[in-house]
């Protein structure tokens, strides 16, 4: 049974993994934290915490809530900073035979350039995932995702400043995915992911005042889980480059589905937080489903409820 799955056709080094199921950034740490719980190297990818130049502290308390059928959360980017991940992180990496993916994000585009120059030739590291699309910080992320103009410009400082294969995180709150694909497409992205969080937040009834301390925050789970399905099938029908699905995945049913939408890969995110048994869990279910219906090659499954 074939599951492995190339996210950088066109990029020299590519970007090959063993199965499609990853880790969505900010769900899985660093990848380090879960090496004694699970078997990493079972996972076709981990894309580690979203990283800065500057080590972060990340937004006031509380930045975590539950809702009905997810959670919120405004964590704002808290991370160790370049210098520590390229120190501690990525030797750790580069034992591991599952590929690391390092999630950048900048306030400006000059800081997304360094950062991708920074980690080009750092041994660990297989590829970069551009976050354009984070709503919990104030400059930067959401900022240049909203607008094809600016995600094209952000994607085309990364492609120069890297020769690692460069995926673009792209935002749900916009009003049109496919000509945000497009772009970040013809700037030279080897592949998108989608979606990140959705904008939202929740109130303290008795305290008079909002749940999270950023007042606003991402929304992720299960309840994102049909508008993340319809960008996945739109920008797919958009764009040539690979489409990497996430939000809401908790299941092989909910990763099938993903992938029989148009999507290379999927993610598995919130999920991990009630279960970090959840993406070999997806994995096998994959197979469990391939095996029962005599499917041999997981790029069968790939677009075919299209």
């Amino acid at each position: 049974m074939n599951l492995s799955v190339q996210l950088a056709p066109k990029n020299k080094r590519g970007l090959l993994l063993s199965n499609p199921v990853m880790t969505a950034s900010g769900t899985f740490g660093y990848g380090t934290e879960y090496s004694n719980i699970i078997d990493i190297q079972k996972l076709g990818a981990i894309i580690c915490k979203g990283t800065t130049l500057e080590p972060r502290d990340g937004n006031p308390q509380p930045r975590v809530c539950e809702t009905g059928w997810g959670m919120l959360n405004a964590i704002g980017l808290q991370n160790i900073g370049i210098d520590a991940l390229i120190k501690e992180k990525a030797p750790e990496w580069a034992k591991w035979q599952v590929p690391v993916i390092v999630n950048i994000a900048g306030k400006t585009i000059d800081d997304y350039a360094k950062l991708a120059a920074m980690l080009d030739n750092v041994k660990g590291i297989r590829g970069l995932e551009v976050n354009i699309s984070c709503p919990n910080i104030k400059a930067g992320g959401v900022e240049f995702g909203i607008n094809p103009d600016s995600a094209a410009t952000v994607t085309c400082a990364v492609r120069q400043a890297t020769t690692l294969p460069v995926i673009v995180k792209l935002t749900p709150n916009v009003a049109d995915i496919k000509s945000i694909a497009i772009a970040v497409e013809a700037a030279g992205a080897d592949a998108v992911s989608l979606i990140n969080t959705l904008r939202g937040m929740a109130i303290d009834i008795y305290k008079k005042k909002p749940l999270l301390g950023n007042v606003t925050g991402g929304l992720s789970g299960p309840a994102i889980k049909p508008v993340a399905l319809s960008m996945v099938y739109e920008a797919a029908g958009a764009i040539k480059i690979p489409v990497i699905g996430c939000g809401g995945i908790a299941t092989a049913t909910d990763a099938i589905e993903f992938l029989m939408a148009g999507a290379t890969a999927v993610q598995v995110g919130t999920a991990i937080f009630v279960n970090p048994q959840a993406p070999i869990d997806v994995l096998e279910g994959i197979k469990d489903f391939m095996c029962k219906r005599g499917i041999d090659d997981i790029n069968k499954l790939i677009g075919n409820a299209r």
